[in-house]
């Protein structure tokens, strides 16, 4: 079976601090002779030249991969990776500077909210636009029309132009056209992010519903739940290359280490500063029920966290605690380790406190945290290991956890 995209040493380059061609008005010559008669501003040739070579930005790094009749791939990465670039060249928006693209199949792009629109039509007139310009014909419109109307859920809304709606509404409708269109291709571009929890929900389906029917779907996302749960593999661009394509968990942990700053699991060496001659630490981890180690949970799970340290003199007293932060640097919770008790004083040894987080507690998001090792009664330092282990927990979005579903 030959891959239904192949992507054949791609790159992107852009020429920056450059004017775009095209005409010139009568205050932007008026602008020009001022410059030339009071700045006197002269550029020769090298400078030029050097200029010209300071301002090129490769936004796209030799990108090779294939993709398969049927997957559901996923693009990740921060902002400026180069994803929308990427799309822009799958959808023939703008070409490449080096390499080719090869599709097989009709495609079908949802890049930006109401593409396609005209703000002064309504709902219902936009619908069969829309449905033109990605190449439905009447009849195929006509025959989808309801189903593509009870899909996006504006029925009361329909007759009404669409410079009138919300930027939800908006979504809810674009990609209820894009989606009944029922191409080879499905390319989407962030667009659920606008919608609410219930029509992220539906989209979601609908293109699990697109995958299973043997149809591709290219998705580009920030939100990792939504990408872990749709895609069959996984792409994390940085800086216009690829870092690591694979596996949703794998990759989505591959990006999450590098953006939140910290493992989910580290183990100390014995020379590590984090030691104060009463104790030292010697791991930190998270993991699930079964003790397997993850950087990504479920939002409906409950979380281990794991303490392990030595203790050096016995019959000496000290607390650990621990302090869950999210994104922000704020402290969700702190959990001392004697909560129960008054005084803490153990032999020599090793030993190991887990913290459990219930499932439904924390909201999706990054966390990191924060261990601290305090016996100050015995005028000993405090152990400060700040960002010791970070995680991330993401919401499938199935309206089991605790919030249900938003929009009843």
């Amino acid at each position: 079976m030959k891959p239904i995209i192949e992507v054949k040493h791609v790159s992107k380059k852009f020429n920056i601090g450059f004017k775009p061609g095209g005409y010139l008005a009568l205050r932007d010559v008026l602008a020009e002779f001022a410059k030339s008669v009071f700045l006197q501003v002269k550029i020769n040739k090298r400078e030029n030249k050097q200029h010209k070579r300071l301002g090129e930005f490769w936004a796209l790094k030799n990108l090779t991969f294939e993709v398969m009749p049927g997957e559901v791939v996923g693009i990740i990465g921060p902002n400026g990776a180069g994803k929308s670039t990427f799309l822009k060249i799958l959808t023939r928006i703008t070409p490449p500077t080096k390499g080719e693209i090869i599709l097989r199949g009709k495609v079908a792009s949802l890049l930006e909210v109401g593409t396609g629109f005209h703000p002064e039509l309504t709902g219902r007139e936009n619908v069969f636009l829309n449905g033109a310009i990605l190449g439905m014909t009447m009849n195929d419109i006509k025959e989808r029309f309801n189903e593509i109307v009870e899909f996006s859920g504006v029925e009361k809304f329909l007759d009404i132009p669409v410079k009138h709606y919300s930027s939800g509404m908006y979504t809810r409708l674009a990609f209820a056209v894009a989606a009944h269109l029922d191409p080879d291709i499905l390319i989407v571009d962030e667009i659920l992010s606008v919608g609410d929890a219930e029509f992220q929900k539906k989209s979601l389906g609908k293109m699990h519903d697109v995958s299973s029917q043997g149809r591709t779907v290219i998705f580009v996302s920030h939100n990792l739940s939504a990408i872990t749960s749709l895609c069959t593999r996984v792409i994390l661009l940085n800086s216009g290359k690829i870092v690591e394509i694979g596996k949703p968990e794998k990759v989505v942990a591959a990006y999450l280490k590098k953006a939140v700053g910290a493992a989910p699991k580290v183990n100390l060496p014995p020379g590590s500063s984090f030691a104060n001659g009463i104790v030292r630490l010697l791991a930190i981890k998270v993991h699930d029920e079964k003790g397997k180690v993850l950087q990504a949970f479920d939002i409906t799970k409950p979380i281990g966290i794991d303490i392990e340290y030595k203790v050096l003199k016995p019959d000496i007293w000290f607390s650990c605690h621990l302090l869950l932060r999210d994104s922000s640097g704020s402290t969700i919770f702190h959990s001392p380790e004697d909560a129960n008790k008054l005084i803490t004083c153990r032999k020599r040894g090793i030993y190991k406190s887990t913290c459990w987080i219930p499932g439904n507690f924390l909201a999706e998001g990054s966390f990191n945290v924060r261990i601290l090792v305090d016996g100050s009664f015995e005028k000993t330092k405090i152990i400060d290991f700040q960002n010791a282990i970070s995680f991330y927990v993401h919401d499938n979005l199935d309206g089991n956890f605790v919030r249900g579903k938003l929009t009843e």
